[in-house]
């Protein structure tokens, strides 16, 4: 005996409240229980015959998938669709026919059965098919079964190449590298070609994949078979417009694009047939959870081995594997950009201040969102003197992001408002984010940064435990800045702060970062700070900008897991012009 039908777990579809008049009339005229499915096998209307066979009402069979509700094994076991006659013949859209299978019922019974089945076009619908079956002799009870040989192997390789598929598409969250991690799964495996074509976010279709393999195992891409493709008709019964609007997996040979195109894509998909010389394809719809996202299309043309509807479920299952993954890809870069256009308006952009050279850097956390806590600031004072600011608030996400923001724009009005020494506003920063924040804690460090006398800039500041500055002389000559240094921000410890300065000389350069830039897992706090030292002392002559974007490339570690935030000033003054010369290239 089977379990009873449950019909929650069988997959169910919208479908038309009633069946037309002309449909329940030719159903009640045959002698037997009968049912039509539509091109996606969901049950589309049932006989009365059909009712009372299979003990469930027409509203528990309309709008469910006929396979996963009804067929079954001679055990009352879930049938595999690879196993599944009548399955095959649906796919193939040919009428067959079977002495012996099995029908779940409503009651929990299995009801052995002989069937037949036949395409059947309704008022001018396509897709549409009739199953007749009737109740036959269950062979079990007197004859015993001999137990299938090939399949469970078969059944074993299939399980494993989709195991393989789960585990490499799920274990990355870029769209080029999933399509990669596609192809090298089922080409040579299954086929000679792949070709995926993709739907864009308008509804534009797009040949992103098309690749061969050469008899040597080598992979090509044929970029000239790939680009944009029309539109997706919505009636057309062609076998790659009903996978582009999610309607089912079919075979295609090159017969069936001989015939007459009914829409532009039918003629792209002849040429691809032709320049390609494939003989056999499947192609599968690519879904998401939430859409249709495109097509897997699986050809031969060295293979002589045509494919057939047997091997249509598994490409199925190969091409929803593949959909998911690509919908992770596709919002994990939606997440990215969305936070990425956030963060470029959450940091500012640098004053400029006469003679004073300065520019910014940020790089986002490789494996975050794009945002995060890091930051910089400069701004003009009322007193003509120029605050500079870098800090770090705990976290990679959003919630860090704008925290910084509260953080950063309290110290602007702070610095602004009070004509105090960078200590004091910082204790009063740090007293406010405990009480009217969400920050629990940060790092800080705010100057001021004026003209002296005799070319020399003074700067004074404090540090709220984040890492010390580096002052490098236009001969290469560095200093760590340690002097000012206090507490971290929301300790809730109430200490003085203590304030610092120091002469800048003309020509010297000043960089404020983040611990980004100089921590690494496995390594410490030293050597990152030794890196940067000697890389900046190396490129103490290049312009500023190069000088900026060589130290990040050569001082962040690769291992490196978070964001960096930089900020590098340049009093006039520099000895020699290297980008004058050429020689600071």
């Amino acid at each position: 005996m089977s379990e009873p039908v449950n019909r929650r777990t069988a997959r169910r579809r919208a479908v038309p409240s009633s069946p037309s008049a002309e449909l329940t009339t030719a159903l009640e005229a045959i002698g037997a229980g009968a049912y039509v499915v539509d091109d996606e096998g969901c049950i589309i209307a049932a006989n009365v015959l059909a009712e009372r066979m299979l003990a469930l009402p027409a509203e528990d069979l309309v709008g469910h998938d006929a396979h996963e509700l009804l067929h079954r094994g001679p055990q009352g076991q879930v049938l595999p669709r690879t196993q599944c006659r009548m399955r095959q013949a649906f796919h193939d859209r040919r009428p067959a026919q079977a002495d012996i299978d099995w029908f779940a019922r409503g009651d929990g019974t299995l009801l052995p059965i002989s069937w037949m089945i036949t395409p059947y076009d309704l008022a001018g619908e396509a897709g549409r098919t009739l199953i007749v079956f009737h109740a036959a002799e269950d062979p079990l009870e007197t004859v015993a079964q001999p137990e299938p040989a090939a399949a469970p192997m078969q059944e074993l390789e299939r399980l494993a190449l989709l195991a393989e598929t789960t585990a490499r598409l799920t274990s990355t969250l870029d769209t080029e590298e999933t399509l990669r991690r596609l192809v090298e799964l089922v080409v040579p495996r299954l086929a000679d070609w792949a070709v995926v074509d993709l739907i864009s976010e308008r509804d534009e279709v797009w040949r992103t994949v098309v690749v061969h393999v050469e008899g040597d195992g080598t992979l090509v891409h044929r970029e000239d078979l790939q680009g944009p493709m029309p539109p997706v008709p919505r009636e057309s019964a062609m076998p790659l417009s009903r996978a582009l609007r999610g309607v089912a997996s079919t075979l295609a040979d090159q017969q069936t694009y001989r015939q007459p195109p009914d829409a532009g894509i039918a003629v792209e998909q002849r040429h691809l047939f032709d320049a390609t010389g494939m003989h056999s394809a499947a192609i599968a719809p690519i879904r998401s959870t939430r859409d249709v996202l495109g097509a897997l299309t699986l050809g031969r043309s060295e293979n002589p081995v045509a494919f057939t509807s047997a091997e249509l479920p598994l490409i199925e299952d190969i091409a929803r594997r593949a959909g998911l993954a690509l919908d992770n890809a596709r919002l994990f870069q939606r997440q990215r950009k969305v936070a990425e256009t956030m963060q470029n308006h959450l940091l500012p952009q640098m004053p400029g201040v006469p003679d004073l050279q300065m520019t910014v850097r940020y790089l986002p956390a490789p494996h975050a969102s794009q945002v995060g806590g890091d930051w910089y600031d400069a701004f003009r004072l009322s007193d003509g003197s120029t605050a500079l600011a870098i800090g770090d608030v705990v976290g990679h996400d959003l919630e860090a992001a704008a925290g910084m923001a509260q953080v950063r724009n309290m110290l602007r009005a702070y610095a602004w408002s009070q004509q105090e020494p960078p200590s004091r506003i910082v204790e009063r920063l740090d007293e406010a984010i405990q009480h009217i924040t969400d920050v629990s804690m940060a790092t800080v460090i705010f100057g001021r940064i004026e003209a002296a006398e005799n070319g020399h800039w003074r700067l004074s500041w404090t540090n709220a435990g984040h890492p010390p500055p580096l002052l490098i002389s236009r001969d290469g000559l560095t200093r760590y800045l340690t002097e000012g240094h206090g507490l971290l921000l929301g300790t809730g410890a109430r200490t003085r702060r203590p304030d610092a300065e120091v002469s800048l000389p003309p020509g010297s350069t000043l960089v404020l970062y983040t611990d980004g830039l100089v921590e690494a897992r496995g390594h410490t706090l030293d050597v990152g700070l030794d890196r940067l030292r000697r890389n900046a002392a190396a490129l103490a002559h290049r312009p500023l900008g190069s000088f900026t974007d060589q130290l990040l490339r050569r001082v962040r570690p690769d291992e490196n897991d978070d964001d960096v935030a930089l900020l590098a000033l340049r009093t006039p003054g520099h000895a020699m012009d290297w980008a004058a010369s050429g020689r600071g290239r």
